[in-house]
Protein backbone atom coordinates (compact mmCIF):
# COMPACT_ATOMS: atom_id res chain seq x y z
CA UNK A 1 0.00 0.00 0.00
CA UNK A 2 1.24 3.49 -0.73
CA UNK A 3 0.47 6.78 1.00
CA UNK A 4 -0.58 8.33 -2.32
CA UNK A 5 -3.54 6.04 -2.97
CA UNK A 6 -7.30 6.17 -2.49
CA UNK A 7 -7.35 3.06 -0.33
CA UNK A 8 -4.81 4.54 2.09
CA UNK A 9 -6.19 8.07 2.38
CA UNK A 10 -9.91 7.24 2.31
CA UNK A 11 -10.02 3.83 4.05
CA UNK A 12 -6.85 2.65 5.77
CA UNK A 13 -5.84 5.84 7.58
CA UNK A 14 -9.28 6.78 8.99
CA UNK A 15 -9.88 3.17 10.06
CA UNK A 16 -6.44 2.94 11.68
CA UNK A 17 -6.78 6.18 13.64
CA UNK A 18 -10.35 5.43 14.74
CA UNK A 19 -9.61 1.87 15.84
CA UNK A 20 -6.35 2.70 17.61
CA UNK A 21 -7.67 5.64 19.63
CA UNK A 22 -11.03 3.98 20.36
CA UNK A 23 -9.38 0.91 21.88
CA UNK A 24 -7.00 3.11 23.87
CA UNK A 25 -9.88 5.28 25.08
CA UNK A 26 -11.24 2.25 26.92
CA UNK A 27 -7.71 1.54 28.22
CA UNK A 28 -7.40 -1.59 26.11
CA UNK A 29 -3.78 -0.67 25.50
CA UNK A 30 -2.47 -4.11 24.64
CA UNK A 31 -5.35 -4.67 22.23
CA UNK A 32 -4.73 -1.22 20.75
CA UNK A 33 -1.08 -2.09 20.08
CA UNK A 34 -2.15 -5.43 18.60
CA UNK A 35 -4.56 -3.56 16.34
CA UNK A 36 -1.74 -1.25 15.24
CA UNK A 37 0.47 -4.25 14.48
CA UNK A 38 -2.31 -5.85 12.43
CA UNK A 39 -2.90 -2.66 10.45
CA UNK A 40 0.84 -2.32 9.79
CA UNK A 41 1.00 -5.88 8.46
CA UNK A 42 -2.04 -5.21 6.27
CA UNK A 43 -0.30 -2.08 4.95
CA UNK A 44 2.87 -4.03 4.19
CA UNK A 45 1.27 -7.07 2.61
CA UNK A 46 -1.39 -5.23 0.60
CA UNK A 47 0.23 -5.73 -2.83
CA UNK A 48 2.10 -8.98 -2.20
CA UNK A 49 0.88 -11.02 0.78
CA UNK A 50 4.00 -13.21 0.58
CA UNK A 51 5.97 -10.18 1.83
CA UNK A 52 4.41 -10.95 5.20
CA UNK A 53 6.25 -14.27 5.39
CA UNK A 54 9.61 -12.50 4.93
CA UNK A 55 9.05 -9.75 7.48
CA UNK A 56 7.35 -12.00 10.05
CA UNK A 57 10.20 -14.52 9.92
CA UNK A 58 12.72 -11.70 10.16
CA UNK A 59 10.97 -10.21 13.20
CA UNK A 60 10.63 -13.59 14.92
CA UNK A 61 14.26 -14.65 14.42
CA UNK A 62 15.60 -11.25 15.50
CA UNK A 63 13.41 -11.28 18.61
CA UNK A 64 14.70 -14.74 19.57
CA UNK A 65 18.28 -13.50 19.12
CA UNK A 66 17.44 -10.43 21.20
CA UNK A 67 15.99 -12.50 24.03
CA UNK A 68 19.04 -14.77 24.03
CA UNK A 69 21.38 -11.77 24.15
CA UNK A 70 19.30 -10.12 26.83
CA UNK A 71 19.33 -13.28 28.92
CA UNK A 72 23.10 -13.51 28.58
CA UNK A 73 23.69 -9.92 29.77
CA UNK A 74 24.41 -11.13 33.31
CA UNK A 75 25.31 -14.80 33.08
CA UNK A 76 26.69 -15.23 29.58
CA UNK A 77 30.35 -15.21 28.69
CA UNK A 78 31.82 -12.56 26.42
CA UNK A 79 32.63 -15.15 23.77
CA UNK A 80 29.13 -16.65 23.84
CA UNK A 81 27.45 -13.24 23.55
CA UNK A 82 29.73 -12.37 20.65
CA UNK A 83 28.78 -15.58 18.82
CA UNK A 84 25.06 -14.83 19.23
CA UNK A 85 25.59 -11.23 18.08
CA UNK A 86 27.54 -12.29 14.99
CA UNK A 87 24.87 -14.90 14.24
CA UNK A 88 22.25 -12.14 14.29
CA UNK A 89 24.27 -9.89 11.98
CA UNK A 90 25.00 -12.74 9.56
CA UNK A 91 21.31 -13.71 9.50
CA UNK A 92 20.15 -10.18 8.70
CA UNK A 93 22.82 -9.51 6.09
CA UNK A 94 22.22 -12.96 4.62
CA UNK A 95 18.50 -12.29 4.14
CA UNK A 96 19.24 -8.88 2.66
CA UNK A 97 21.95 -10.31 0.41
CA UNK A 98 19.76 -13.14 -0.86
CA UNK A 99 16.81 -10.96 -1.84
CA UNK A 100 18.66 -7.85 -2.98
CA UNK A 101 22.07 -8.88 -4.29
CA UNK A 102 21.76 -12.46 -5.61
CA UNK A 103 21.41 -11.51 -9.27
CA UNK A 104 24.09 -8.82 -9.00
CA UNK A 105 26.66 -11.30 -7.72
CA UNK A 106 25.63 -13.97 -10.23
CA UNK A 107 25.92 -11.48 -13.11
CA UNK A 108 29.44 -10.48 -12.06
CA UNK A 109 30.53 -14.09 -11.49
CA UNK A 110 29.29 -14.96 -14.98
CA UNK A 111 31.13 -11.94 -16.39
CA UNK A 112 34.45 -12.62 -14.63
CA UNK A 113 34.60 -16.40 -14.88
CA UNK A 114 32.67 -16.80 -18.16
CA UNK A 115 30.08 -19.00 -16.46
CA UNK A 116 26.37 -19.16 -17.27
CA UNK A 117 24.64 -19.43 -13.91
CA UNK A 118 20.93 -18.64 -14.20
CA UNK A 119 19.70 -15.41 -12.66
CA UNK A 120 17.13 -15.92 -9.92
CA UNK A 121 15.01 -12.79 -10.58
CA UNK A 122 13.90 -12.71 -6.95
CA UNK A 123 11.13 -10.23 -6.15
CA UNK A 124 12.57 -7.68 -3.74
CA UNK A 125 10.38 -7.27 -0.63
CA UNK A 126 9.45 -3.64 -0.01
CA UNK A 127 11.62 -1.79 2.46
CA UNK A 128 13.84 -4.77 3.24
CA UNK A 129 16.92 -2.54 3.50
CA UNK A 130 15.15 -0.31 6.01
CA UNK A 131 13.72 -2.90 8.38
CA UNK A 132 16.91 -4.99 8.14
CA UNK A 133 19.12 -2.05 9.17
CA UNK A 134 16.61 -1.19 11.88
CA UNK A 135 16.93 -4.65 13.38
CA UNK A 136 20.71 -4.71 12.99
CA UNK A 137 20.89 -1.49 14.99
CA UNK A 138 18.66 -3.05 17.66
CA UNK A 139 20.77 -6.22 17.97
CA UNK A 140 23.95 -4.09 18.09
CA UNK A 141 22.52 -1.87 20.84
CA UNK A 142 21.54 -4.90 22.91
CA UNK A 143 24.96 -6.47 22.41
CA UNK A 144 26.71 -3.25 23.43
CA UNK A 145 24.18 -2.92 26.28
CA UNK A 146 22.79 0.39 25.05
CA UNK A 147 19.28 -0.88 25.70
CA UNK A 148 19.61 -0.25 29.41
CA UNK A 149 18.59 -3.81 30.19
CA UNK A 150 14.99 -3.08 29.17
CA UNK A 151 12.99 -6.16 28.19
CA UNK A 152 10.48 -5.61 25.38
CA UNK A 153 7.59 -7.97 24.81
CA UNK A 154 7.26 -9.62 21.42
CA UNK A 155 4.22 -7.43 20.70
CA UNK A 156 6.18 -4.24 21.45
CA UNK A 157 9.12 -5.36 19.35
CA UNK A 158 6.97 -6.44 16.39
CA UNK A 159 5.00 -3.18 16.52
CA UNK A 160 8.27 -1.23 16.58
CA UNK A 161 9.73 -2.94 13.50
CA UNK A 162 6.52 -2.95 11.46
CA UNK A 163 5.19 0.51 12.42
CA UNK A 164 3.68 1.41 9.05
CA UNK A 165 4.64 5.12 8.64
CA UNK A 166 8.36 4.26 8.57
CA UNK A 167 8.24 0.63 7.45
CA UNK A 168 9.03 0.70 3.74
CA UNK A 169 11.08 3.87 3.17
CA UNK A 170 12.24 5.14 6.53
CA UNK A 171 13.26 7.08 8.42
CA UNK A 172 15.40 4.40 10.07
CA UNK A 173 14.09 4.61 13.65
CA UNK A 174 16.02 3.14 16.57
CA UNK A 175 14.20 1.36 19.39
CA UNK A 176 15.07 3.98 22.02
CA UNK A 177 13.14 6.58 20.01
CA UNK A 178 9.99 4.64 19.08
CA UNK A 179 9.29 1.93 21.68
CA UNK A 180 9.13 4.27 24.73
CA UNK A 181 6.59 6.40 22.84
CA UNK A 182 4.48 3.33 22.06
CA UNK A 183 4.59 2.47 25.77
CA UNK A 184 3.76 5.95 27.09
CA UNK A 185 0.14 6.02 28.23
CA UNK A 186 -0.40 9.71 27.54
CA UNK A 187 0.50 9.26 23.87
CA UNK A 188 -2.11 6.56 23.43
CA UNK A 189 -4.99 9.03 23.66
CA UNK A 190 -6.31 11.37 21.00
CA UNK A 191 -4.62 14.77 20.78
CA UNK A 192 -6.12 17.38 18.46
CA UNK A 193 -2.95 19.49 18.25
CA UNK A 194 -0.88 16.50 17.14
CA UNK A 195 -3.59 15.48 14.68
CA UNK A 196 -3.90 18.93 13.08
CA UNK A 197 -0.19 19.46 12.52
CA UNK A 198 0.12 15.84 11.41
CA UNK A 199 -2.53 16.30 8.72
CA UNK A 200 -0.82 19.52 7.58
CA UNK A 201 2.62 17.89 7.29
CA UNK A 202 1.20 14.76 5.63
CA UNK A 203 -0.54 16.98 3.08
CA UNK A 204 2.62 18.99 2.39
CA UNK A 205 4.51 15.75 1.79
CA UNK A 206 1.74 14.36 -0.39
CA UNK A 207 1.79 17.54 -2.49
CA UNK A 208 5.56 17.18 -2.94
CA UNK A 209 5.06 13.67 -4.23
CA UNK A 210 1.95 14.00 -6.38
CA UNK A 211 2.16 17.57 -7.68
CA UNK A 212 5.92 17.82 -8.16
CA UNK A 213 7.94 14.58 -7.97
CA UNK A 214 5.64 12.55 -10.20
CA UNK A 215 5.55 15.28 -12.86
CA UNK A 216 9.33 15.55 -12.98
CA UNK A 217 9.39 11.74 -12.98
CA UNK A 218 7.35 11.63 -16.20
CA UNK A 219 9.97 13.77 -17.93
CA UNK A 220 12.86 11.74 -16.46
CA UNK A 221 11.34 8.45 -17.59
CA UNK A 222 10.95 9.76 -21.14
CA UNK A 223 14.53 11.04 -21.16
CA UNK A 224 16.06 7.80 -19.87
CA UNK A 225 14.09 5.55 -22.23
CA UNK A 226 16.63 6.30 -24.96
CA UNK A 227 19.42 8.59 -23.80
CA UNK A 228 21.00 8.57 -27.25
CA UNK A 229 18.13 10.75 -28.50
CA UNK A 230 18.89 13.56 -26.04
CA UNK A 231 20.57 16.82 -26.94
CA UNK A 232 22.47 19.02 -24.50
CA UNK A 233 19.36 20.92 -23.44
CA UNK A 234 17.17 17.87 -22.82
CA UNK A 235 20.05 16.04 -21.12
CA UNK A 236 20.61 18.98 -18.78
CA UNK A 237 16.89 19.17 -17.98
CA UNK A 238 16.80 15.39 -17.42
CA UNK A 239 19.67 15.70 -14.93
CA UNK A 240 18.03 18.58 -13.07
CA UNK A 241 14.58 16.97 -13.25
CA UNK A 242 15.83 13.82 -11.52
CA UNK A 243 17.60 15.93 -8.90
CA UNK A 244 14.25 17.55 -8.14
CA UNK A 245 12.23 14.34 -8.51
CA UNK A 246 14.22 12.37 -5.96
CA UNK A 247 14.26 15.34 -3.58
CA UNK A 248 10.49 15.86 -3.61
CA UNK A 249 9.78 12.13 -3.72
CA UNK A 250 11.91 11.07 -0.75
CA UNK A 251 11.52 14.21 1.35
CA UNK A 252 7.79 14.04 0.62
CA UNK A 253 7.66 10.47 1.91
CA UNK A 254 9.61 11.44 5.02
CA UNK A 255 7.24 14.37 5.65
CA UNK A 256 4.26 12.05 5.30
CA UNK A 257 5.82 9.51 7.66
CA UNK A 258 6.43 12.14 10.32
CA UNK A 259 2.95 13.57 9.75
CA UNK A 260 1.36 10.14 10.20
CA UNK A 261 3.39 9.69 13.36
CA UNK A 262 2.09 13.02 14.68
CA UNK A 263 -1.48 11.93 13.99
CA UNK A 264 -0.82 9.06 16.42
CA UNK A 265 1.14 11.25 18.91
CA UNK A 266 4.45 9.72 17.83
CA UNK A 267 7.54 11.82 17.05
CA UNK A 268 9.66 10.25 14.30
CA UNK A 269 13.16 11.62 13.63
CA UNK A 270 13.77 14.24 10.97
CA UNK A 271 15.19 12.68 7.81
CA UNK A 272 15.59 15.81 5.67
CA UNK A 273 16.70 19.34 6.46
CA UNK A 274 16.73 21.25 3.16
CA UNK A 275 19.80 19.36 1.82
CA UNK A 276 20.08 21.37 -1.41
CA UNK A 277 20.83 24.46 0.68
CA UNK A 278 24.10 22.87 1.83
CA UNK A 279 27.38 24.57 0.98
CA UNK A 280 29.43 21.37 0.78
CA UNK A 281 28.96 17.66 0.13
CA UNK A 282 29.79 16.98 3.78
CA UNK A 283 26.99 19.31 4.87
CA UNK A 284 24.70 17.77 2.25
CA UNK A 285 24.99 14.40 4.02
CA UNK A 286 24.14 16.02 7.35
CA UNK A 287 20.86 17.14 5.76
CA UNK A 288 20.00 14.32 3.30
CA UNK A 289 18.66 10.97 4.61
CA UNK A 290 19.85 11.93 8.09
CA UNK A 291 18.90 8.64 9.76
CA UNK A 292 20.95 6.60 7.25
CA UNK A 293 23.94 8.88 7.85
CA UNK A 294 23.47 8.42 11.59
CA UNK A 295 23.28 4.63 11.17
CA UNK A 296 26.52 4.40 9.19
CA UNK A 297 28.25 6.82 11.55
CA UNK A 298 27.20 4.94 14.68
CA UNK A 299 27.50 1.35 13.50
CA UNK A 300 30.23 1.48 10.82
CA UNK A 301 32.34 4.66 10.87
CA UNK A 302 32.92 4.84 14.63
CA UNK A 303 33.58 1.06 15.08
CA UNK A 304 36.14 1.31 12.24
CA UNK A 305 37.96 3.96 14.22
CA UNK A 306 36.27 7.10 12.95
CA UNK A 307 38.75 9.97 12.87
CA UNK A 308 40.69 8.79 15.92
CA UNK A 309 43.47 6.87 14.13
CA UNK A 310 45.08 9.38 11.83
CA UNK A 311 44.21 11.03 8.53
CA UNK A 312 44.85 8.01 6.30
CA UNK A 313 42.56 5.81 8.40
CA UNK A 314 39.91 8.56 8.52
CA UNK A 315 39.87 8.86 4.71
CA UNK A 316 39.69 5.07 4.36
CA UNK A 317 36.77 4.92 6.81
CA UNK A 318 34.90 7.65 4.95
CA UNK A 319 35.41 5.85 1.65
CA UNK A 320 34.23 2.52 3.11
CA UNK A 321 31.10 4.12 4.57
CA UNK A 322 30.06 5.67 1.27
CA UNK A 323 30.96 2.57 -0.70
CA UNK A 324 28.58 0.65 1.58
CA UNK A 325 26.02 3.42 1.28
CA UNK A 326 26.06 3.10 -2.50
CA UNK A 327 25.71 -0.67 -2.28
CA UNK A 328 22.87 -0.30 0.25
CA UNK A 329 20.94 1.84 -2.19
CA UNK A 330 21.03 -0.67 -4.99
CA UNK A 331 22.60 -3.81 -6.43
CA UNK A 332 24.44 -2.30 -9.36
CA UNK A 333 27.70 -0.66 -10.36
CA UNK A 334 25.94 2.66 -10.95
CA UNK A 335 25.03 2.82 -7.24
CA UNK A 336 28.54 1.76 -6.22
CA UNK A 337 30.09 4.50 -8.36
CA UNK A 338 27.60 7.00 -6.91
CA UNK A 339 28.65 6.07 -3.39
CA UNK A 340 32.35 6.20 -4.29
CA UNK A 341 31.91 9.65 -5.82
CA UNK A 342 30.40 11.00 -2.60
CA UNK A 343 33.13 9.37 -0.54
CA UNK A 344 35.87 10.87 -2.69
CA UNK A 345 34.17 14.27 -2.61
CA UNK A 346 34.14 14.29 1.19
CA UNK A 347 37.77 13.21 1.32
CA UNK A 348 38.70 16.05 -1.07
CA UNK A 349 36.77 18.57 1.03
CA UNK A 350 38.72 17.53 4.10
CA UNK A 351 42.03 17.93 2.27
CA UNK A 352 40.98 21.33 0.87
CA UNK A 353 39.12 22.48 3.99
CA UNK A 354 41.03 25.70 4.62
CA UNK A 355 40.67 26.71 0.97
CA UNK A 356 37.01 25.67 0.79
CA UNK A 357 36.12 27.86 3.75
CA UNK A 358 37.48 30.91 1.93
CA UNK A 359 35.18 30.46 -1.07
CA UNK A 360 32.18 32.73 -1.50
CA UNK A 361 29.02 30.89 -0.27
CA UNK A 362 27.40 31.23 -3.68
CA UNK A 363 30.37 29.54 -5.36
CA UNK A 364 30.49 26.83 -2.67
CA UNK A 365 26.79 26.13 -3.24
CA UNK A 366 27.24 26.01 -7.00
CA UNK A 367 30.05 23.45 -6.69
CA UNK A 368 28.03 21.32 -4.25
CA UNK A 369 24.83 21.45 -6.29
CA UNK A 370 26.63 20.78 -9.55
CA UNK A 371 28.41 17.76 -8.08
CA UNK A 372 25.19 16.35 -6.58
CA UNK A 373 23.43 16.72 -9.94
CA UNK A 374 26.20 14.88 -11.79
CA UNK A 375 26.28 12.13 -9.17
CA UNK A 376 22.52 11.61 -9.46
CA UNK A 377 23.05 10.65 -13.11
CA UNK A 378 24.89 7.53 -11.92
CA UNK A 379 22.13 6.88 -9.39
CA UNK A 380 19.34 7.03 -12.00
CA UNK A 381 20.96 5.57 -15.11
CA UNK A 382 20.33 1.95 -16.06
CA UNK A 383 23.98 1.35 -16.85
CA UNK A 384 27.42 2.95 -16.85
CA UNK A 385 27.12 3.12 -20.65
CA UNK A 386 24.03 5.31 -20.34
CA UNK A 387 25.89 7.54 -17.89
CA UNK A 388 28.70 8.09 -20.41
CA UNK A 389 26.18 8.88 -23.16
CA UNK A 390 24.42 11.48 -21.00
CA UNK A 391 27.71 13.06 -19.96
CA UNK A 392 28.78 13.22 -23.61
CA UNK A 393 25.48 14.89 -24.49
CA UNK A 394 26.00 17.47 -21.75
CA UNK A 395 29.48 18.28 -23.05
CA UNK A 396 28.55 18.34 -26.74
CA UNK A 397 26.91 21.79 -26.45
CA UNK A 398 24.22 20.69 -28.87
CA UNK A 399 21.42 22.89 -27.56
CA UNK A 400 18.36 21.97 -29.55
CA UNK A 401 14.67 22.28 -28.83
CA UNK A 402 12.70 20.21 -26.34
CA UNK A 403 10.47 17.71 -28.14
CA UNK A 404 6.73 18.18 -27.88
CA UNK A 405 6.42 14.76 -26.20
CA UNK A 406 8.89 15.68 -23.45
CA UNK A 407 7.39 19.12 -22.92
CA UNK A 408 3.97 17.50 -22.62
CA UNK A 409 5.12 15.74 -19.45
CA UNK A 410 4.52 19.05 -17.68
CA UNK A 411 1.16 19.66 -19.35
CA UNK A 412 -1.23 18.62 -16.60
CA UNK A 413 -5.01 18.92 -17.21
CA UNK A 414 -5.56 21.65 -14.60
CA UNK A 415 -2.87 23.84 -16.13
CA UNK A 416 -4.12 23.25 -19.67
CA UNK A 417 -7.58 24.33 -18.49
CA UNK A 418 -6.23 27.50 -16.88
CA UNK A 419 -4.13 28.51 -19.88
CA UNK A 420 -7.00 27.85 -22.28
CA UNK A 421 -9.46 29.96 -20.29
CA UNK A 422 -7.30 32.65 -18.71
CA UNK A 423 -4.66 33.23 -21.36
CA UNK A 424 -5.80 31.76 -24.69
CA UNK A 425 -3.30 33.96 -26.54
CA UNK A 426 -0.49 31.84 -25.08
CA UNK A 427 -2.13 28.53 -25.97
CA UNK A 428 0.29 27.88 -28.83
CA UNK A 429 3.31 27.67 -26.55
CA UNK A 430 1.97 27.20 -23.01
CA UNK A 431 3.60 23.75 -22.81
CA UNK A 432 7.05 25.33 -22.95
CA UNK A 433 5.97 27.92 -20.40
CA UNK A 434 4.89 25.08 -18.10
CA UNK A 435 8.39 23.57 -18.32
CA UNK A 436 9.98 26.83 -17.21
CA UNK A 437 7.42 27.38 -14.46
CA UNK A 438 7.83 23.88 -13.03
CA UNK A 439 11.60 24.16 -12.74
CA UNK A 440 11.45 27.73 -11.42
CA UNK A 441 8.80 26.96 -8.79
CA UNK A 442 10.53 23.74 -7.71
CA UNK A 443 13.91 25.45 -7.29
CA UNK A 444 12.20 28.28 -5.42
CA UNK A 445 10.65 25.79 -2.98
CA UNK A 446 13.95 23.95 -2.54
CA UNK A 447 16.04 27.06 -1.86
CA UNK A 448 13.65 29.64 -0.42
CA UNK A 449 11.10 27.84 1.74
CA UNK A 450 11.86 26.40 5.19
CA UNK A 451 11.69 22.69 5.95
CA UNK A 452 8.12 21.35 5.61
CA UNK A 453 8.19 20.15 9.23
CA UNK A 454 8.92 23.69 10.38
CA UNK A 455 6.12 24.98 8.16
CA UNK A 456 3.64 22.54 9.69
CA UNK A 457 4.70 23.41 13.23
CA UNK A 458 4.80 27.18 12.66
CA UNK A 459 1.70 27.76 10.57
CA UNK A 460 -0.68 25.14 11.89
CA UNK A 461 -2.30 27.70 14.21
CA UNK A 462 -2.96 30.25 11.43
CA UNK A 463 -6.58 30.76 10.49
CA UNK A 464 -5.90 29.99 6.82
CA UNK A 465 -4.00 26.74 7.40
CA UNK A 466 -7.08 24.43 7.29
CA UNK A 467 -8.18 25.95 3.98
CA UNK A 468 -4.75 25.61 2.36
CA UNK A 469 -4.36 22.08 3.70
CA UNK A 470 -7.83 21.06 2.52
CA UNK A 471 -7.22 22.57 -0.93
CA UNK A 472 -3.91 20.77 -1.36
CA UNK A 473 -5.29 17.48 -0.04
CA UNK A 474 -8.28 17.54 -2.43
CA UNK A 475 -6.02 18.55 -5.32
CA UNK A 476 -3.70 15.64 -4.58
CA UNK A 477 -6.55 13.14 -4.26
CA UNK A 478 -7.96 14.21 -7.62
CA UNK A 479 -4.45 13.79 -9.05
CA UNK A 480 -4.29 10.10 -8.08
CA UNK A 481 -4.61 9.15 -11.75
CA UNK A 482 -2.35 6.12 -11.43
CA UNK A 483 -0.32 4.26 -8.84
CA UNK A 484 3.08 5.89 -8.50
CA UNK A 485 5.41 4.18 -6.05
CA UNK A 486 8.07 6.03 -4.13
CA UNK A 487 11.63 5.82 -5.46
CA UNK A 488 13.02 4.52 -2.19
CA UNK A 489 10.59 1.58 -2.25
CA UNK A 490 13.21 0.05 -4.59
CA UNK A 491 15.95 0.29 -1.99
Amino acid sequence: MTFNSYVFVLLFLPLCLFGYFTLNKFRLYRLGLTFLLGMSLWFYGYFHPWYLLVICCSVLVNYIIYRILHGMTIGGTVAARKIVFITGIVFNLGVLGYFKYSDFFIENINLIFKTDFTLRHILLPLGISFFTFQQISFIADVYMDRGGGILYSFLEYAAYVTYFPQLVAGPIVTHDILVPQLQEEQRKHFNFDYLSKGIALFTFGLAKKVLLADIFGDYVNLAYEDVSMLNSATAFLAMLAYTLQIYFDFSGYSDMAIGLGWMMNIDLPVNFDSPYKALSVTEFWKRWHITLTDFFTKYVYIPLGGNRKGSARTYANIFIVFLLSGLWHGAGWTFIFWGMMHGLAQMLERVMKKYWQKLHPAFSWLLMFGFVNLAWIYFRADSITDVHIILSKLLSFDFGAISAEMAAAFNQPEYAFLWSNLAPAFKAFYENINVVLYFAVAMGIVLALPNARHLAEKYVAKWWTPFVTAFLLVWCIFSFTGLSTFLYFNF
